[in-house]
């Protein structure tokens, strides 16, 4: 051995070391070593040894001074992989989000990264073709498949299975015997280039003022928020396309932000209609290649325009110039699971540190938007009036305790009436009523045993499509039953209050003669079902669409002209703050489904109610009157937007553990004048999937460092342990 060779193990000074973070429910980076050779920046895209596994994460910041004494235990970094860093201003995003939300910067990491899975470079499809003679043994299954493939051409293996009706094992087979050969597909093409001059539409003198607004703020290019305040019909979505054309001719990319990416056929059939070519999709249904792709393209700047669910928020976009985020005001924005944000709030923030511009479009904004327009903080750009001169539907209230529908019927006589003269002017009709299923309760007449979830407080739905009660919160399901479980009394049970499904039955006794259709979320089984239903209605198969909240999605239904919301109390009756907001925007949207096309459209409200502010502003076309009220309630409450709340959901498999956790939290809550502790108490929920829930709400001042307040009171709070879960809702949304 040669005592002078020399030590070739890396010394502490002399190794590179970088702080990693990891897409998992942790707030903090780890240190790892950088292998000699490999460079490394922040924002590279890397895997990492994690425990036993590897798992995908992100560099975010060189570690300039380490701690001499982990040096002999960091790891290395394993691999770089071959996809576009993330950006300083996505990284930015990431820490101010989980800053703000106190969710891990891992959680909110992991919507960057599409959860961690199929990164890296796309994987190789094989595909077939022919290639030598036909096999010995020819069977029927060998003969399609040979028949499929007789082009000559190169087909995928999935598809020419499908398409041939055999297994992939037949195809296996004939390659063995060399009938057929494998080949490497070719890499799907980058998606072709939204065309800014492909169609361009021919705007009223009042949407030209407003598309002249949308073209100078993409311009612009620099952080400026404007709200598109345009009524239902008045062509919003092709106004904010202008910014979206300015932007494209600028080489840069926009994000189209929807609460129902799902539902989105009309709107994509409309935006191939003006730029050429239809938007990259994002959402939860892409299969995972498409993902893969798709976040591939964005990546590397290929795709011009995305159209996504709130998570496309978080993509890696190379050249961001534009936000659009439509219907603005919808719940569907607030994700509840995981991180608790908001997409709206949040996408003015992204948009504010990437310094780009965002539209807000409604036709009912929220009340925090509408305040903020008031107040000057966003530019409002207005669309009065309906394209095309239709005008806006007229509304009329049914008062239910005046002219009440027949004992055990939801439709009062004179909608029902309406309902037959439209269908004999061969027009459409909408029933809505936003309550999924037969009905919402089933009791038994004998006994009054009422059917509920074994695990959640709440009512079983009766849900005679599929023969099954349902709970709506865990998803527990139960065969619909002859007899009473409780006292054993044959055909003692009865549905109790209408629902869709209830409605469909009714409108098929009064009008027989009538296609009926009922659109409610439980009843989709794929994107693909639900665009098919969409258009089936727009090409005017259908008479009389039933639907709940689903359609006041922003589809357009050419020939309705008559809606009827069945019970327009149903959303005031709970203790929401934002109850009134909700109501009125809900059937301000589903009203505006009327009339768009042709003819005058009309909306009638079945009510117990007709004196509530909100039926009285609904039915007088006076907006004004409903913010005026809504904010000054607000404002003299002090709720949102002029304070703030935040909501801790204490949660346990035991009602003494969850609510003695609670009350140790609330008696250690530093003491604020600023601040009010409210609770713990029930959540009216009080049960969910087995699991007991008491809520802490906590009520701000407008200037309050809230998620400061929040991390310094959990930090100093007792630790959750066993099968204690504490949720921190910032913003909150739902009060259930």
């Amino acid at each position: 051995m040669d005592l002078f060779a020399r030590d070739t193990t890396p010394s502490a000074s002399s190794t590179r070391i970088v702080d990693v973070l990891v897409p998992v429910a942790l707030d903090r980076n780890y240190s790892y070593r950088v292998p000699r050779g490999m460079e490394l920046a922040p924002g590279d895209v890397v895997c990492v040894p994690l425990g036993p596994r590897e798992v995908v994460a992100v560099v975010w910041a060189e570690n300039a001074n380490p701690d001499p004494r982990l040096h002999n235990r960091l790891k290395d970094v394993g691999e770089k992989l071959d996809v576009p860093p993330l950006k300083q201003e996505l990284r930015s995003l990431v820490d101010w989000v989980a800053g703000y939300t106190l969710s891990s910067r891992g959680m909110v990491l992991r919507m960057t990264l599409r959860m961690g899975e199929h990164l890296g470079p796309e994987r190789v499809r094989l595909g077939v073709r022919l290639a030598g003679e036909p096999p010995k043994r020819l069977t029927p299954a060998r003969r399609r498949l040979i028949d499929a493939l007789s082009d000559g051409l190169l087909h995928g293996k999935s598809d020419v299975a499908r398409e041939a009706g055999v297994s992939v094992g037949v195809i296996d087979g004939l390659v063995d015997e060399g009938t057929l050969t494998t080949e490497a597909m070719p890499r799907a093409a980058a998606p072709p280039a939204p065309d800014p001059t492909f169609a361009m539409p021919d705007f009223s003198r009042q949407q030209r003022t407003a598309v002249d607004a949308m073209r100078a703020l993409a311009a612009n290019g620099s952080f400026h928020v404007a709200l598109l305040d345009g009524v239902t019909g008045s062509g919003k979505t092709e106004v904010y396309f202008e910014a979206i054309a300015e932007v494209i001719r600028r080489g840069r990319q926009s994000l189209i932000l929807m609460p129902e990416i799902a539902l989105t056929g009309q709107f994509l059939d409309r935006f191939a209609r003006r730029f050429g070519v239809r938007p990259l999709e994002w959402h939860s249904e892409l299969t995972p290649r498409t993902r893969q792709r798709n976040w591939a393209a964005i990546a590397a700047g290929e795709a011009a325009v995305v159209v996504g669910a709130r998570s496309a928020l978080f993509l890696p976009y190379a050249n961001l110039g534009l936000i659009v985020v439509d219907e603005e005001h919808d719940q569907a924005y607030k994700q509840d699971e995981g991180a608790h944000y908001h997409a709206r709030d949040m996408a003015v923030v992204r948009a504010h540190i990437a310094k780009i511009p965002i539209v807000l479009a409604s036709a009912t904004p929220s009340v925090e938007t509408e305040v903020n327009a008031r107040k000057g903080r966003y530019q409002r750009i207005v669309l009065p009036s309906r394209f095309g001169g239709q005008h806006m539907p007229h509304i009329e209230a049914i008062d239910l305790r005046r002219e009440p529908p027949a004992r055990g019927r939801f439709i009062s006589p004179r909608l029902a009436e309406e309902i037959k003269i439209a269908i004999e002017r061969r027009e459409q009709a909408l029933l809505f009523l936003n309550r999924r299923g037969y009905a919402p309760l089933t009791l038994c007449r004998a006994c009054g045993h009422r059917f509920a979830c074994t695990i959640c407080d709440a009512w079983l739905v009766d849900h005679r499509f599929r023969q099954r009660l349902v709970c709506h919160h865990c998803g527990f399901s139960m065969p619909r039953p002859n007899v009473c479980p409780h006292c054993q009394a044959e055909q003692s049970l009865v549905a109790v209050g209408p629902g869709v499904e209830r409605l469909q039955e009714e409108a098929a006794a009064l009008f027989p003669e009538a296609r009926t259709m009922v659109l409610s979320s439980d009843l989709i089984t794929s994107i693909e079902t639900m665009r098919s239903e969409l258009n089936a209605i727009a090409e005017g198969r259908v008479d009389i669409i039933i639907g709940t909240q689903l359609v006041a999605k922003g589809h357009n239904f050419p020939r309705l002209n008559l809606v009827g919301v069945v019970d327009a109390d149903l959303g005031l009756s709970n203790g929401d703050p934002r109850a009134a907001e909700r109501t009125w925007q809900l059937l301000n949207q589903v009203i505006g489904r009327a009339g768009r096309d042709q003819g005058r459209g009309v909306g009638y409200l079945q009510t117990h109610q007709p004196e509530h502010p909100v039926m009285k502003a609904l039915i007088a076309c006076d907006r004004e009157a409903f913010y005026a009220s809504e904010i000054e309630g607000r404002e003299r409450a002090l709720y949102p937007p002029f304070g703030r709340l935040a909501s801790l959901i204490i949660s346990a498999g035991d009602r003494p553990t969850a609510e003695g956790f609670a009350r140790k939290l609330a008696a250690i809550a530093p003491i604020d004048p600023r601040i009010q502790v409210l609770g713990p108490a029930e959540a009216p929920l009080a049960v969910i999937k087995g699991r007991y829930r008491f809520r802490l709400l906590i009520k701000s001042a407008r200037a309050v460092d809230l998620s400061e307040y929040l991390r310094e009171w959990l930090a100093a709070g007792p630790k959750t342990k066993g099968n204690l879960k504490l949720e921190v809702d910032v913003d909150p949304q739902s009060f259930l």
